[in-house]
């Protein structure tokens, strides 16, 4: 079992800036890939930013040159820098994480969301 433990949500006006940290712990092989997804009220759940193991990113086109995904494998943890932060980027943010069990398949884990709060 993974455990998903996420931090750093909260209220900022239009062009502030937040980081978010989210921390896996728990009883397996290694994490695959660790990322970021945001669901809007009304609206569907979608990636934010993802970092995959071996350093490569993918970013929601909506975000590229404002937010900043980073890991650091050594503490299964993943970070996002949110910059020039608008109030669209409002919306729960969901943690996730791609992780290989002992067992070695594949499975993912959610966070149980933050809030992050843009006001205009």
């Amino acid at each position: 079992q993974v455990q998903l433990v996420e931090s750093g949500g909260g209220l900022v006006q239009a062009g502030g800036s937040l980081t978010l940290s989210c921390a896996a712990s728990g009883h397996f092989f290694s994490v695959r890939s660790m990322g970021w997804y945001r669901q809007a009220p009304g609206k569907q759940r979608e990636l934010v930013a993802a970092a995959i193991s071996g350093g490569s990113t993918n970013y929601a086109t909506s975000v590229k040159g404002r937010f900043t995904i980073s890991r650091d494998n050594d503490k299964n943890t993943v970070y996002l820098q949110m910059n020039s932060l608008r109030p669209e980027d409002t919306g729960v943010y969901y943690c996730n994480a791609n992780v290989w069990s002992t067992s070695y398949y594949l499975k993912d884990y959610w966070g149980q969301g933050t809030q992050v709060t843009v006001s205009s």
